[in-house]
């Protein structure tokens, strides 16, 4: 039996210890903007990646200089909360040295943008004083784990955030290169510095990035079905009593290769709170040992599932956890969107619940939304909580402070109300600084939106919540496979439009035509939204009506996601 060849990546992780790689070395060369094409694979893991500004490519190449490389830093927060004092100091990170921007990510975590090399240690720095990290918030470990984005909506929900917690902690990486490199060996919250050992990931850790999310029905604002690993919080009379477990989904693929796809996960059965973190492990574990180190493209739990078998790997995950696995429990969900504006938690405080279109908290000539975010931040005493939708939550306001922050929002014009298509919209961040966008995204998307939106005022229908999804590459980091209408760039102004996901996250959209332009998305979108306006069923959701209509085939598993795709063109 020939011996299985490993890829580069691979390699490169066996050979690092634990991480570090020439990263040092890397951070010292003030030659070049860039750092080693081996450092650029080992640094995703310690939170950051290598970009470059692909706007002035051209022009830099006349001048016959390099590219203008930059860092983007992905911050780590579990559960999406994080303190006023917290958001005060990575808004001052990003002033100071990146671009003057704050994206709310996804994943409920931060990414600071265009931090070039000569900054990237500083900057580390300074969010790890914030007590956030960004160790594992890239690379191939499990990286920022989400749940509901309000943990005091009820008791539950608080449950459900300190679990997110617990396999926060759990799961993260034990390397001391971190702190080696980034804060001179300096333990910033305590504790003795140890010997490298990773007991969890081992020397060359998982095969391929690993995501965990964590809903609570009815709402699944995480997209909980999209992740690696997700558990759905059960609860009886009013008490959580355990989580359903999901594994196998993701959302990207390769443009050209049938056989990546996004996916799913598969419910395999229900644990109690105390052993969601064991049972984490047990599914870690079995992908580390299983996964495909050979093909990168192939290489998500996903693919491992669907290569070796469910039921094998239900099987795996049963003898490893025994009766701590019990049959699933029912559940329902009813929406995965945010509910914006004002409402209160079980614990007599107030949350309000922000629109931030792309999730791109800066200053415009419309909208002066940073500086907004400041004043209410120095004037606001609980926290601020990142949503899976890209949104923003002021959250923990004090009955006597509500009105000073209503005041605020008034002041600059935060509370307005939006179409439900536009409060249902996610983009990736795609060109100019994202290598992998074949087009734009996150600034393209609200300009398209304000056409459709047109429109859709004609047909009455401006109220409707219609989940629309952009991204620049098909690697689906807006999940724009969860999108009833979901565009994906295939080339420079051209988009792949898929339709049919459901409304709930469990159902992924199908291709229904290929390499359009603004104006053919908008032409065959009109007739469409047209039927949906005057045809559609009562309360019925514009995904299942596009499915109801046959304008597409649902995807009933991601196997068969480019299978009986019904082409308008």
């Amino acid at each position: 039996m020939s011996e299985i060849k490993l890829s580069e990546v691979e390699r490169i992780k066996t050979e690092s210890n634990y991480l570090r790689g020439t990263i040092k070395e890397g951070l010292a060369n003030q030659i070049t903007g860039s750092i080693s094409a081996d450092d650029q694979q080992l640094i995703k893991l310690h939170g950051a990646y290598q970009q470059q500004d692909r706007d002035l490519d051209d022009e830099r190449r006349k001048q016959k200089l390099e590219p203008l490389y930059s860092f983007l830093i992905r911050i780590r927060v579990p559960g999406g909360v994080a303190t006023t004092k917290q958001w005060l100091e990575i808004d001052k990170l990003a002033d100071t040295y990146g671009n003057p921007t704050i994206k709310l990510t996804t994943r409920q975590a931060f990414e600071l943008h265009g931090v070039v090399k000569r900054k990237l240690k500083a900057t580390i720095k300074g969010i790890n004083q914030t007590l956030l990290d960004t160790l594992a918030a890239c690379g191939d470990v499990n990286r920022n784990v989400m749940t509901s984005a309000n943990p005091w909506e009820s008791e539950i929900h608080q449950q459900v955030y300190n679990d997110a917690r617990a396999l926060h902690t759990n799961l993260s990486p034990q390397t001391t290169a971190y702190h080696e490199i980034w804060l001179n060996n300096e333990l910033v919250s305590g504790g003795e510095k140890q010997e490298d050992f990773e007991p969890l990931y081992g020397k060359t850790y998982l095969p391929r990035k690993f995501k965990i999310a964590i809903a609570i029905p009815p709402r699944n604002d995480v997209d909980v079905y999209a992740n690696d690993l997700g558990f759905i919080a059960i609860a009886e009379n009013g008490k959580l009593i355990g989580y359903n477990i999901l594994a196998g989904g993701g959302m990207g693929m390769t443009f050209g290769i049938e056989t990546t796809y996004p996916r799913l996960g598969d419910l395999i059965g229900f644990v109690k709170p105390e052993d969601i973190v064991d049972a984490a492990k047990t599914v870690v574990i079995w992908q580390r040992e299983n996964g495909n180190r050979s093909d990168r493209k192939n290489a998500r739990l996903k693919y491992t599932i669907d290569r070796i078998g469910l039921n094998e790997f239900k099987s795996a995950i049963k003898n490893e956890l025994g009766n701590k696995l019990e049959s699933a429990k029912p559940f329902h969900f009813q929406s995965n969107g945010d509910n914006y504006g004002w409402e209160k938690g079980f614990n007599n405080k107030w949350y309000f619940t922000l629109f931030v279109e792309g999730g791109k908290v800066k200053n415009t000539d419309k909208l002066q939304l940073k500086t907004a975010l400041q004043e209410i931040a120095q004037n606001h005493k609980g926290n601020f909580i990142l949503t899976g939708n890209q949104n923003l939550v002021i959250a923990d306001v004090d009955e006597n402070e509500k009105e000073k922050i209503n005041q605020l929002l008034e002041k600059w014009k935060l509370n307005k109300s939006f179409s439900g298509i536009r409060r249902n919209s996610l983009a990736c961040v795609a060109l100019p600084l994202c290598g992998m966008a074949f087009a734009e995204a996150e600034r393209y998307l609200p300009s398209l939106v304000d056409k459709i939106e047109e429109y859709i005022k004609t047909l009455n229908i401006e109220e409707e919540d219609i989940l629309i999804r952009m991204t620049g590459c098909p690697n689906g980091c807006a999940r724009p496979y969860l999108g009833e209408i979901g565009l994906v760039g295939k080339s420079p102004g051209k988009y792949n439009l898929y339709l049919g996901a459901s409304f709930t996250g469990d159902r992924l959209n199908k291709l229904y035509a290929e390499l359009l332009t603004e104006e053919e998305i908008i032409a065959v979108l009109k007739p469409i939204l047209a039927d949906y306006a005057l045809t559609k069923n009562y309360g019925e959701r514009f995904g299942d009506f596009v499915i109801r209509k046959e304008y597409v085939n649902a995807t009933t598993d991601g196997i068969n996601f480019h299978s009986n795709v019904k082409k308008s063109m």
